[in-house]
């Protein structure tokens, strides 16, 4: 989806949305991230209504790009470098459906590099199990409360943050320095 400034957005969901979100803001051509709800069937859902597991909906990150500074499929290969695409409905220690790897595309062409993106990392053998990682059309999303944006930034001495967030970043840095904002 093209927004009016010339910018794409990119829908995706890779376990806790604090985690996934503080990864893509560090990309140069990353102009926005916003953690939020998206695959369920509530109307506005809170954090504690996705917390149950029964509203359907998926913690993820709704991301406005510059496609000339970064394509979908960059993204899609940093998106994939940083969670775990195998584990069915988790992420680490994050356990139920909120936590599931899903691509929200918006157009055929989303649809068709994610569907392409995957059979290469599957025929590659990029990963020792199975790719669980679905491939929907983007429903709604719902903007999730404020503190939950940019929130490792605003949290990085929070336990959470430093065991699980921190290291990611550290491998985003190691192993994409080029891409990173400068």
């Amino acid at each position: 989806m093209e927004t009016k400034d010339g910018l794409e957005i990119a829908t995706l969901a890779g376990g806790c949305f604090w985690c996934t979100e503080a990864v893509f803001l560090e990309l140069e051509g990353v102009k926005k991230v916003v953690s939020g709800y998206i695959g369920g069937i509530l109307e506005n859902p809170t954090y504690k209504d996705i917390g149950t597991g029964t509203t359907g909906h998926a913690e993820a990150i709704q991301i406005s790009f510059d496609p000339k500074v970064i394509s979908f499929g960059e993204l899609l290969e940093i998106f994939f470098a940083t969670h775990d695409p195998t584990t069915l409905n988790r992420q680490g220690n994050d356990i139920g459906t909120q936590y599931r790897s899903e691509i929200f595309y918006y157009n055929d062409q989303q649809k068709e590099i994610s569907e392409d993106y995957i059979d290469l990392m599957t025929s590659e053998k990029t990963f020792l199990n199975p790719i669980v990682t679905r491939i929907s059309p983007a429903s709604k999303f719902y903007e999730a409360e404020e503190y939950h944006q940019n929130y490792y930034n605003l949290n990085k001495t929070q336990s959470y943050c430093s065991y699980v967030i921190t290291p990611k970043i550290e491998k985003l840095k190691k192993n994409y320095k080029s891409r990173l904002k400068k």
